[in-house]
């Protein structure tokens, strides 16, 4: 049997957002009418949610199903993890990526984990300040372990498109618990791992 994706949308919500984008459309100045634009409010409402789905979703649940006793105590980076999100001041993604360490304490995760918890948090309207301090605070509470530390690096079309229109900036943001709070070291071999110390 071969891999099947299936997406499943609210039949309500779907409706609902429908109609508002319809408006949207004629607010516009657009003919939601017209056969290029016909569909259009049906695949933004279905793109929404899809974009929106992190409400859905809970960090803490992923990592607890693949949570396994270990006792390493070195460690554990999972760096380069792609980000597409959206600002919630102007409702335009904005992309990146995301580095996360922890050193265990007790337990470890499945490294995919690590992912599916970002991708959780960033699939909501968001800013990349509380991001980065929701996929920290969400490996520290469920796994306890001696620190964690994640730096996320972004663009965002808010101000690539609009407003300053400033192409290459990129915002980085970092938040850190335990021994990378306390241990220049610790925090200092991170920052070198993810090419962020030289």
């Amino acid at each position: 049997m071969s891999y099947k994706k299936i997406e499943q949308f609210d039949g309500q919500t779907t409706e609902s957002l429908m109609q508002h984008y319809r408006e949207i459309l004629r607010l516009l100045g657009e003919d939601p009418e017209r056969e290029g634009l016909l569909k259009t409010p049906e695949r933004v409402a279905k793109s929404m949610q899809f974009l929106t789905k992190g409400y859905e979703e809970d960090g803490s649940a992923i990592l607890r199903s693949a949570m396994f006793k270990e006792e390493y105590k070195q460690m554990v980076l999972v760096k380069d993890i792609e980000l597409y999100s959206m600002c919630e001041h102007h409702m335009l993604p904005f992309y990146g990526k995301v580095h996360v360490a922890y050193i265990p304490n007790g337990y470890i995760t499945g490294l995919s984990k690590i992912a599916r918890v970002v991708e959780t948090f960033a699939r909501r309207l968001q800013v990349q300040e509380r991001l980065t301090v929701q996929i920290r605070d969400c490996i520290q509470e469920t796994l306890n372990p001696l620190g964690v530390a994640v730096v996320i690096e972004a663009s965002h079309m808010c101000m690539q498109i609009r407003g300053v229109e400033k192409q290459h900036s990129v915002t980085t943001t970092s938040a850190f618990t335990g021994v990378f709070l306390k241990d220049e070291r610790t925090r200092g071999e991170f920052l070198r791992l993810i090419g962020l110390n030289g």
